[in-house]
């Protein structure tokens, strides 16, 4: 049988995708490239917001309209089966707590034979680390949909980096609702798992996954202090979500904002050329003009590299979807437009201020038009005018910037000690 898993959606529900492409390999069964040639589609779904949760719907029809067979596995699968089987009622679903047993409902379904050769990894690969999260915000379907905190064990993991590594990877981005979490249920915790990984030789960078900040606060020193090694990039995702501690509360985050700056100010007085990602929502029940102002504010006064901007969407279930006072739309669209014209402006000068650096790069994935792009030591992505092999370290200097990244021209490697 010939098989393709379309996955949507955050960076742990790719990396779930490969770890069921691997499965169906194991059992005899044949990756193809696109859901055209497949006899078997895994729907790998996200419904973070509600236009996801629409596309992912279009797509199961689009896959039963050509005859497909379809298993439905993802976020959609737990958090909103009957939606799903409303669609479709010949589609399989299978929610993310249940993965265990696929290997044995691909088995009794469609058979297996001698395994494949698993699929090729890239250059960079997701380790997902644990399934759920302790949070209580009131906005979130992947809570219900993940449920609590189930840590992967520490040797388990250690095996899984350790193997894709072996098969070529070179960059690794451990990957959870909230990596910060790790291991607080089963007594241990994010810095025990990451020495572990390092103890592991080899030329290769990890990348620490999305992080809440009442997780973090308890475990940033000791995190900060692993973080020194040099293969782990200086970078973190750590959600701000608003500046007004009034929607803080109301989003049940468990945080206010100058929590959030002591955040900042400790990672980067360690860390002088560090890169941070946060989130802000748009638009959050009970919003006002004011709240919406101490957020900009934060902006300006945090200066992240990267901001995700949303704006707010009622998810089926969670406590916010019957919260009053929301938002007109128009209001909130605005709010986003300001948002995302501010995080334009700032992530630019913070780019600027770059600009004839010399620096290491890791090549990892190839851009437009013949160009290549690398990661600095703080996860910033530079362009690089040439195709480069990947997975290879270069030296460039700093020529130009955007918002969203860098420009280098690639140097002799001999030119960074001159």
């Amino acid at each position: 049988m010939r098989y393709f898993v379309d996955s949507y959606g955050c960076t742990m529900n790719q990396g779930e995708g490969r770890q069921l492409s691997a499965r169906l390999s194991q059992l005899g069964h044949e990756e193809v490239q696109d859901a055209d040639a497949a006899d078997l589609v895994v729907l790998n779904t996200c419904t973070v917001i509600g236009t996801t949760e629409r596309k992912m719907l279009r797509r199961l029809s689009q896959l039963e309209a050509q005859g497909k067979k379809v298993l439905v596995t993802g976020c959609m699968a737990k958090a909103q089966p009957l939606l799903l089987q409303e669609r479709s009622s010949d589609a399989m679903i299978l929610a993310p707590e249940n993965y265990g047993s696929f290997s044995n409902l691909i088995e009794e379904n469609f058979g297996s034979s001698s395994p494949r050769p698993l699929p090729d990894v890239a250059v960079t690969e997701v380790l997902p680390i644990a399934q759920g999260c302790l949070g209580s915000c009131t906005y979130c379907i992947t809570r219900l949909a993940r449920g609590p905190l189930r840590s992967h064990p520490l040797e388990a993991l250690r095996r899984e980096f350790d193997a894709l590594l072996d098969r070529g990877a070179k960059e690794i981005h451990l990957s959870a609702q909230d990596t910060a979490c790790y291991g607080l249920d089963i007594g241990s915790d994010l810095p025990s798992l990451l020495r572990l990984l390092l103890q592991r030789p080899g030329d290769y960078r990890i990348r620490i996954g999305m992080m809440n900040p009442d997780r973090v606060m308890p475990i940033l020193d000791e995190l900060l202090e692993v973080m020194r090694d040099p293969r782990i990039y200086k970078f973190l995702h750590v959600p701000l979500q608003s500046g007004s501690d009034k929607v803080l509360a109301r989003m049940g985050r468990n945080y206010s904002y100058e929590d959030f700056k002591v955040i900042v100010a400790k990672v980067r007085e360690v860390f002088s050329d560090f890169s941070l990602a946060i989130d802000v929502i748009n638009g959050f029940p009970g919003e006002e003009e004011e709240d919406h102002l101490l957020t900009m504010q934060a902006l300006r006064e945090i200066r992240a590299e990267t901001v995700n901007v949303t704006r707010f969407s009622p998810r089926p279930g969670t406590a916010a979807a019957s919260f009053p006072d929301l938002p007109h739309g128009r209001v909130s669209k605005a709010r986003s437009r300001e948002t995302t014209d501010l995080r334009f402006q700032l992530a630019d000068g913070r780019n600027a201020d770059r600009m004839e650096l010399v620096l290491n790069v890791l090549t990892t994935e190839e851009g437009k038009g013949g160009s290549t792009i690398a990661r600095t030591e703080s996860y910033r992505p530079v362009a690089i005018s040439e195709r480069l092999p990947l997975g290879q370290t270069v030296t460039v200097r700093v020529t130009g910037h955007a918002p969203t990244h860098l420009i280098g021209e690639r140097l002799d490697a001999s030119i960074l000690n001159n």
